[in-house]
């Protein structure tokens, strides 16, 4: 019987993933950072499986589209055209009594704060505080030697947008792809994994004929909404879509829906999509004066393509899909080896599942553990498997549903006969005997 989750989900979450290896704080051993986090074994193979899930059913799955793969430090001249030196920015408050700043939009993070003094609320004027990381090249600190930390993917999409078009011969409508990390210097921090200065961005910039952007806009939007509850797996009912109003837009958009989550805090934005019109080519090709018009082969026609572009966040999809599938349990009554009152399963997608099969010998006998490493081994070459002797059975399960293995097989003493291994089902904790020779083809159909 499922058990009702009470409030502090996040704080669960946040305690599994550090007990299990998925996510740890950075720089742990002295002090740590704030808002810095360190990938376990767990969570590096969570984050990969969604990145290439999101590389197969946006690029690879798509013949119109190609991949990319850019630098994090590009010339700072790319930021001056692109707005983002004047734009890209965050209105920021001052409190006049501990002079900590806050963004000036949240009025929830405002009022809250203003509760550690008394309710006492003594604010500065707002002020654009600029989001991008400023660094230097070469050996002398000055204006000359200044360039910046990416804060998004896009435009690297964009420079190279005609060399693309030239060596890959693609025609609109097509899109541009790439996986990578992105900075901002964010004022506001917080929430585990959901904002942070550093994370990683999966974001495609789609090229189209002027006039045809709310078609492909509305397109992208249903083929984004249903990869998150197809292909993620998360819950409709926990997803919504936001418009945002025209005036607070950003500064290259002509319109932008965010997908939200209803994280443990409240509604928060997930993805986004935003129709950027030609804003960033037209900006490109005036300050760089290159031509990056599309030329259309079939009429000659010369023109600017106006862009749709799908973007999100893997770590904050991550932490999505973690809180999504984390579901408490009663054990049943009377279950052998039944470690706690409430059981912990991470019922994630099977393609997410950092570990996909978990080998476990029914003891520590050789006659068992030897057959049972074999049988782990020959998995090993087409999943990522997890071999466990120590403890009882069935706290050996119970480990595999806490961190959401979807199989697990038990080579037992009848198995040294019989060649047949047990394999149980993480969520219906079904067990079916195998023969082991058709083992591989059983859960191949089944880890699709």
């Amino acid at each position: 019987m499922t058990t009702k989750i009470e409030n502090n989900l996040l704080d669960k979450v946040v305690s599994l993933a550090k007990r299990r290896g998925f996510i740890f704080p950075g720089s742990e051993i002295y002090g740590g950072l704030a808002n810095s986090w360190d990938f376990g074994h767990l969570g590096n193979e969570l984050f990969n499986n969604i990145a290439s899930l999101w590389w197969k059913k946006f690029v690879q799955e798509r013949d119109d589209m190609v991949g990319l793969r850019g630098p994090i430090i590009m010339s700072p001249k790319v930021w001056e055209a692109s707005g983002h030196v004047q734009g890209f920015s965050d209105p920021l408050v001052e409190c006049k009594i501990c002079h900590e700043r806050f963004r000036a939009d949240k009025e929830e993070e405002l009022k809250a704060h203003a509760k550690t003094h008394k309710g006492k609320e003594e604010w500065t004027e707002p002020k654009n505080f600029n989001l991008l990381f400023k660094t230097y090249i070469g050996t002398v600190e000055d204006a000359k030697a200044v360039a910046y930390l990416r804060g998004e993917l896009a435009q690297t999409m964009f420079t190279d947008f005609k060399t693309i078009l030239e060596t890959t011969r693609k025609k609109l409508p097509f899109g541009i792809a790439q996986i990578g990390k992105a900075f901002r210097n964010e004022i506001t921090t917080g929430n585990f994994i959901f904002r942070t200065k550093e994370f990683t961005i999966a974001e495609l910039e789609y090229f189209i004929k002027p006039g045809d952007e709310d078609r492909y806009f509305n397109e992208w939007a249903d083929f984004m909404e249903n990869f998150l509850v197809k292909e993620i797996g998360l819950k409709q009912e926990n997803l919504r879509r936001y418009e945002h109003p025209k005036e607070s837009l950003a500064h290259y958009s002509k319109g932008t829906i965010d997908f939200e989550y209803k994280f443990p805090w409240g509604w928060g934005e997930l993805w986004g999509l935003a129709s950027r019109t030609d804003f960033d080519l037209k900006n490109h090709e005036k300050a760089s004066g290159a031509n990056l018009k599309y030329k259309d082969s079939e009429t000659g026609e010369e023109f600017l393509p106006f862009v749709v572009e799908p973007t999100g966040g893997l770590e904050r999809l991550l932490l999505a899909a973690l809180l999504d599938a984390y579901t408490e349990t009663e054990a049943r009554s009377g279950e052998k080896d039944a470690v706690h009152e409430t059981e912990v399963t991470l019922r994630l997608a099977k393609s997410l599942a950092p570990i996909k099969v978990a080998v476990l010998p029914l003891s520590r006998k050789e006659e068992l553990t030897k057959p049972a490493y074999e049988i782990y081994r020959n998995l090993q070459k087409h999943w990522m498997v997890q071999y466990d002797e120590t403890a009882s059975i069935g706290k050996r399960y119970r480990r595999q549903d806490e961190i959401g293995t979807p199989y697990s097989v038990t080579f037992d003493f009848d198995s040294v006969t019989d060649q047949k291994v047990t394999v149980r089902d993480r969520d219906t904790m079904e067990q079916e005997r195998v023969v082991i020779a058709d083992l591989q083809n059983y859960l191949e159909k089944r880890l699709k």
